[in-house]
């Protein structure tokens, strides 16, 4: 069986009773920073695991050590360095070889950014476009936002704080003053979530630069 466990974006607290389960019977923990997993496996005083390491630049040569681990009839959880796996983080060549083999997979549900900005943003929430990592270089962030003008429901993505001030301009530039909404260091002690329009927010920033882990929100046309 390969679990997909969700892990704590910040606060530890933040973990199911099934998570701690799989965690604590799973024969292998695949983890995308061994290190982050192992402080989270010292806070619940789980014994040590068998950790492997996965992470997006794993080759296919570690999708089919754990995968024959799988066949072996052994079980494994997969997790992230906080969140759902495959939402933005690794994961899918091992899920889709899993499948294709024919080996159950489970989801084993729990923190996610994405649930928790929108449900801290304001906005509507019964349809939302999720677009992960935005776009690095210019010209494709531009083209990205112009095939986003039009779409009224909530978009949420994920963005550095070095890179922020950059992306709400070109949102300025191509969308306007659209409903914005920066959730920055989710369920963490220095949680932030700032509202505003585009140059309300952009003001914000521009002053003084955002640390740590940034979901950006915005809505490209009102409803």
């Amino acid at each position: 069986m390969l679990y997909l466990v969700a892990t704590p974006i910040g606060n530890l607290k933040d973990i199911t009773l099934r998570a701690l389960e799989i965690l604590k019977s799973a024969d292998v923990i695949a983890a995308e920073d061994t290190r982050r997993t192992e402080q989270l496996l010292r806070h619940y005083e789980i014994p040590g695991r068998f950790l492997l390491s996965f992470h997006e630049h794993s080759g296919p040569g570690r999708v089919r050590e754990i995968v024959s681990l799988l066949k072996e009839g052994k079980s494994a959880a997969l997790v992230t360095d906080g969140g759902t796996p495959l939402i933005s983080d690794p994961g899918f060549p091992l899920v889709r070889e899993a499948i294709r083999e024919g080996i159950p997979v489970e989801a084993v549900p729990g923190p996610s950014a994405v649930v928790a900005a929108l449900a801290l943003s304001g906005f509507r929430g019964e349809r939302f476009r999720f677009e992960g990592f935005t776009p690095k270089k210019s010209a494709a962030m531009a083209r990205w936002l112009e095939g986003l003008k039009g779409e009224t429901a909530p978009v949420v993505c994920y963005e550095s704080p070095y890179r922020l001030v950059k992306t709400l301009e070109a949102i300025r530039r191509t969308l306007g003053e659209v409903p914005v909404v920066v959730a920055r260091e989710l369920t963490k002690l220095h949680e932030e979530v700032t509202r505003g329009s585009t140059s309300e927010v952009l003001k914000r920033y521009t002053k003084r630069a955002p640390k740590g882990e940034v979901t950006l929100l915005f809505r490209p046309q009102s409803s």
